[in-house]
């Protein structure tokens, strides 16, 4: 599975932001997706995950009622609704698939840059 995650950019603090992540590959609704972030001098954190068919989410504390994951299989995509950001959610986004929900993620995209400015 090849990933390509894309819509990062600059916005202010209180705004939104979506980001996409295209997978190739026909095997893609059998993966469970997760988004995590790496902010500058910090390690990286997970952020969100969902299973292969949409039924089950998992959030951060950091990040609940704020963020939301989702999926469409049909486009072998998966998004990360980004609303009322924060400075500290600026970080690099990174999507992951993996087997099964909790397994070890096994594939990288490349990662989106999100910067919030307050």
């Amino acid at each position: 599975v090849q990933l390509q995650a894309s819509g990062g950019g600059l916005v202010q603090a209180g705004g939104s932001l979506r980001l996409s992540c295209a997978a190739s590959g026909r095997t893609f609704s059998s993966y469970a997706m997760g988004w995590f972030r790496q902010a500058p001098g910090k390690e990286r954190e997970f952020v969100a995950a969902i299973s292969w068919s949409g039924g089950s989410t998992y959030y951060a504390d950091s990040v609940k009622g704020r963020f939301t994951i989702s999926r469409d299989n049909a486009k072998n995509t998966v998004y990360l609704q980004m609303n009322s950001l924060k400075p500290e959610d600026t970080a690099v986004y990174y999507c992951a698939a993996a087997l099964l929900m909790g397994a070890t993620y096994d594939y990288w995209g490349q990662g989106a840059q999100v910067t919030v400015s307050s």
